[in-house]
């Protein structure tokens, strides 16, 4: 199995270990400048200028290019406001894939739009481009009607645990020259009914950080796991595959997508993965890793919800 992980571009041992580990890893992906995507703007750190992170970013893509691992751009906002159909918002995309397809090679483009993903297709030969799994695409359905548009999809997460499902999800791609791929360590709970208004703020975080805001949302999860009672979704209702059972799905995926961008230890997750196994609290290697202290969710088979003796932790 190979896998295709998130850049930190000031994260120097993660980015050793990506390279360390080159003959896994099919692909790096990561956004660009100011543009709207899944995750906060990559541009934004508390000790680097945004024109410092971008110099980092560049020449971290020639380090992974010239290692000849593959990079993913990311077009994944879930909102792209009144530029979505712009003339001037296509003109920046065109810059944007062509400067990094000149300078650095990419090999594919993750989009959430389907209008970007109808000019990449016209306007760049040979880039790969694919339905982000920030667009729920789970049927064939869902496929089908986009196969104009994208050469494969991110699977919805919920599906991840449902092998059938995943199955016919896989043949018909095969069947119709396409590919599907897959999110292994999302945090996220099943079927969140505030999951796309979180992401529209995500898309929109900047201009939002600049308004008089009344309320701070931090994510629907995060209050959900306030209460005990609660915990047991962790287990229940999410979708994460462990990594001692990501084997179980190389006939389904070339690649297996992990969520570092913004995780606090890139290197532990992407280390499990690679070794097939971790040892611990499991919701340590996911992205949102839920702390939920004292209690943690032990890895196993089956996975168990415990509460960890406090005396543990007496000196610390």
């Amino acid at each position: 199995m190979k896998f295709t992980v998130g850049l930190q571009y000031t994260n120097e041992p993660f980015l050793e270990n990506i390279l360390a580990n080159r003959d896994r890893i099919a692909e790096v992906y990561f956004s660009w400048g100011d543009f709207p995507n899944g995750r906060s703007n990559q541009l934004n750190h508390a000790h680097f200028t945004p024109w410092e992170l971008q110099q980092r970013q560049m020449a971290v893509l020639q380090r992974m290019s010239d290692a000849g691992i593959g990079l993913n751009l990311l077009f994944n906002a879930n909102c792209y406001g009144a530029d979505s159909q712009s003339r001037a918002f296509f003109n920046k995309v065109g810059q944007t894939v062509d400067f990094i397809t000149e300078n650095y090679g990419l090999k594919s483009v993750t989009t959430t739009s389907p209008l970007i993903a109808k000019f990449v297709k016209d306007n760049f030969e040979g880039i790969e481009v694919r339905a982000s799994v920030n667009m729920e695409i789970g049927t064939i359905q869902g496929m089908d009607y986009l196969a104009q548009y994208f050469d494969g999809y991110y699977m919805k997460r919920e599906l991840n645990r449902d092998l059938s499902a995943v199955e016919k999800l896989s043949a018909w791609c095969k069947d119709h020259g396409k590919k599907l791929h897959m999110l292994a360590n999302s945090g996220c709970l099943n079927h969140c009914s505030a999951h796309n208004f979180h992401d529209n703020l995500v898309a929109h975080e900047d201009q939002i950080a600049k308004m008089d805001n009344a309320y701070n949302f931090t994510g629907i999860c995060k209050e959900y796991l306030r209460s005990e009672e609660h915990y047991i979704s962790l287990i229940e209702d999410t979708n994460f595959i462990r990594p001692e059972d990501i084997h179980k799905y190389e006939p389904y995926f070339e690649t297996v997508k992990l969520a570092t961008r913004i995780h606090r230890n890139p290197g532990v997750v992407l280390n499990s993965y690679l070794r097939g196994r971790y040892s611990g609290n499991i919701l340590e290697i996911l992205e949102p890793a839920h702390n939920i202290y004292p209690y943690v969710v032990e890895n196993g088979e089956p996975l168990r919800l415990i509460k960890l003796e406090e005396s543990i932790y007496a000196d610390q």
